[in-house]
C-alpha cells in the first residue's frame, strides 16, 4: 500500500512468535513536484547524507521480508520534512522551506508529516492490540565522517535507558552480533542517544514501556559497499535479531 505521504509494505502473513513493526523515517531524497523549485541548487545535498539515509531502506526491507513485518517507510526527503523530528524541532525543515509562508509550511506538514505518524502510531496500536507487546525497529544510517570528525562504530542501537526492556534488548542484540561477527564496532546510544527528539522518543509518551520497546538502528555507511560486505551485514543484524527478538516476543 502506498500514498503520497508514505509507503507501507504489508505481509501476506506475519510472523507467528514477533510482534514487530519497521519504520524508515529517512527511506527517501525524492521531492514533491510543487516543491522542487526550493530545491534546483541542491542536487549534491539531496544525494547526500542530509537528504536521507543511504542503505536505510534497503536494511529495513530486507529485514521486514525476513520477519514477516509491517514496513512504514517516507517517501519524501527529510530536507523538506523531517519526519523524525518533532513539530516545532528548528531542523524540521531545511532552510528555504522554513522561509515559506506560515501556510505552506501547514500544508507540507498535513501532507506528509502528519499521516506518517499516524500511520505508525496506528500501527503499533494494532500490534500491542493483538500480542500485547511490540518491537518498532526504526532504520537510518550515519555519515563515517561529520564535521571532520570520524565516528568510531559500524552499528549503533539506540534506546531509552530508563526503560528496562529496551536497555536488556540493546545489550543482548549488541552481545549476539560481537559473537557472529567479532570485527564489528557495535555501540549503544551511538553516534546519537536513544532519547532525543524523534519517532520512538515520541511514541514512548503514549505507550508503557511494558507494552512498547522503540529501537533505532544506525548503520556506518561506510559499510554498504563492497556488496558482499553489505550483503553479509544485513545477514548480521537480521539473523542476530531474530535470536534476541523471541526471548521477549512471545
Amino acid at each position: 500500500m502506498s500514498n503520497t505521504a508514505y509507503r507501507l509494505l504489508e505481509p501476506d502473513k506475519q510472523n507467528a512468535e514477533i510482534a514487530l513493526v519497521i519504520t524508515c523515517e529517512h527511506a527517501s531524497n525524492q521531492v514533491p513536484a510543487a516543491y522542487r523549485n526550493l530545491f534546483v541548487n541542491c542536487r549534491a545535498i539531496l544525494a547526500s547524507h542530509r537528504g536521507f539515509d543511504p542503505g536505510a531502506q534497503v536494511m529495513a526491507k530486507a529485514m521486514g521480508i525476513h520477519f514477516g513485518a509491517p514496513l512504514l517507510s517516507a517517501v519524501t526527503s527529510r530536507l523538506l520534512v523531517d519526519l523524525n523530528r518533532s513539530l516545532g524541532h528548528r531542523h524540521l525543515h531545511m532552510d528555504s522551506v522554513r522561509q515559506l509562508p506560515a501556510g505552506i509550511r501547514q500544508d507540507i506538514i498535513e501532507h506528509y508529516y502528519l499521516p506518517y505518524r499516524k500511520e505508525a502510531e496506528r500501527l503499533i496500536k494494532q500490534q500491542i492490540a493483538q500480542r500485547g507487546k511490540v518491537v518498532h525497529l526504526s532504520c537510518h544510517s550515519f555519515t563515517h565522517t561529520l564535521n571532520g570528525v570520524v565516528r568510531h562504530a559500524d552499528i549503533g542501537l539506540l534506546y531509552d535507558p530508563a526503560r528496562s526492556g529496551e536497555r536488556t534488548l540493546c545489550a543482548s542484540w549488541q552481545a549476539a552480533i560481537k559473537a557472529s561477527a567479532p570485527c564489528l564496532a557495535v555501540r549503544r546510544n551511538f553516534p546519537y542517544q536513544g532519547r532525543n527528539d524523534g519517532l520512538t522518543t515520541a511514541l514512548r509518551k503514549d505507550f508503557p514501556p511494558e507494552a512498547y520497546l522503540g529501537i533505532e538502528l544506525e548503520l556506518n555507511q561506510k559499510n554498504l559497499a563492497p556488496a558482499q560486505h553489505w550483503a553479509a551485514l544485513q545477514k548480521t543484524i537480521t539473523t542476530t535479531l531474530a535470536t534476541v527478538l523471541r526471548g521477549y516476543i512471545s
